[in-house]
């Protein structure tokens, strides 16, 4: 990964901590690592842990940013959530699963959107 591309991924990350927090939620961790990868930002909303899957792109010309939280990637952060509330023993925690867009345009700046519970997983 190139340092430009780490560095909008890091951009995207602060600016959707910013968007989530005004939401009221609490962050609780950010690029949290696990075997499974790496968890965005996991953060409290009300009685819910919810993890916010961040993507982040330059302009529109790949398209919606969110529409890249495919069925697979779902699988894979639903693997990494389920570590990290067995490591924190939230087992009975309720839980959600949140995408955050964000597109950085060169003629209005950076358009952030929130999908709060985006996908539910088969538990």
């Amino acid at each position: 990964m190139t340092f430009a591309r780490q560095a909008l991924g890091l951009e995207g990350e602060t600016r959707a901590c910013q968007a989530v927090e005004a939401r009221g939620y609490r962050v609780l961790a950010r690029r949290y690592r696990t075997r499974f990868g790496e968890l965005d930002i996991v953060a409290r909303h009300e009685a819910a842990i919810v993890f916010v899957e961040v993507k982040a792109r330059r302009g529109g010309a790949f398209g919606d940013p969110a529409a890249a939280v495919t069925w697979q990637k779902q699988r894979r952060l639903v693997a990494m959530a389920s570590d990290y509330l067995a490591r924190h023993r939230l087992e009975r925690c309720a839980v959600r699963f949140d995408v955050v867009s964000v597109e950085f345009h060169a003629d209005r700046g950076p358009v952030v959107t929130v999908f709060p519970d985006a996908f539910r997983p088969g538990w």
